[in-house]
């Protein structure tokens, strides 16, 4: 059952998918979700404050289908999307100017054990705490998606494989949760990080080349 909050007009009907209402919202969040993806695979900049609409759209969609986890997420997001807009700016030698590279081993033990305490903890809140019909689905892939944006924000080669098997598992999750314009939308997304795992390794190889020569 979703939370019944008066969340606006971004909540109403734009369209019907079949009989499921598609609001304005899922629409918007579709339309910022797949620019700001697009932009992520240009390392363009300006992924960042459209990343920010984005997760703004999603949280609206994700609190009124019942996706707590991901609801809470979106905040998160949006602190986190602050913090690499501000990397992307000034922990280089310019703008756009972070090189990407390999995540190291410690991160991937700080990344792996978070993911499991985060996961385990979240699982039991929305079991606990919420209405979820989906509370270990809905806590991993928060997980998974908090530890795949904090390595986007790094410029991280690998943090594309993590949006992969968060996506994977999403897609049929909105579905599922009848959220059918946002499942189309994370097909889009799989496809667009498949890309961007490409473009970023070719980009890492050619700074590596650069390096060592």
């Amino acid at each position: 059952m979703a939370v019944n909050v008066p969340l606006g007009p971004l909540l109403d009907p734009a369209f019907h998918l079949g009989s499921v209402p598609t609001t304005w919202a899922e629409l918007l969040g579709f339309a910022t979700g797949a620019v700001n993806v697009w932009l992520v695979v240009r390392q363009n900049i300006l992924n960042w404050p459209i990343g920010i609409a984005n997760v703004v759209l999603l949280g609206l969609v994700f609190l009124d289908g019942g996706l707590y986890a991901d609801a809470g997420l979106q905040v998160v997001y949006v602190v986190l999307q602050l913090y690499g807009w501000w990397v992307w700016l000034y922990a280089g030698d310019g703008r756009d100017e972070l090189p990407v590279r390999r995540t190291g081993r410690n991160e991937w033990a700080a990344l792996a054990v978070a993911g499991a305490a985060g996961t385990a903890l979240l699982t039991w809140m929305l079991s606990a705490w919420t209405d979820s019909t989906v509370p270990f689905w809905d806590a991993l892939t928060t997980a998974l998606s908090l530890a795949a944006t904090y390595g986007q924000s790094r410029k991280l080669l690998e943090s594309w494989w993590l949006w992969i098997i968060a996506d994977l598992i999403y897609i049929p999750l909105y579905f599922y949760k009848e959220l059918k314009l946002t499942g189309a939308l994370y097909v889009l997304f799989l496809a667009l990080c498949v890309a961007g795992l490409i473009a970023w390794r070719r980009d890492f190889q050619r700074t590596a080349a650069a390096v060592a020569a």
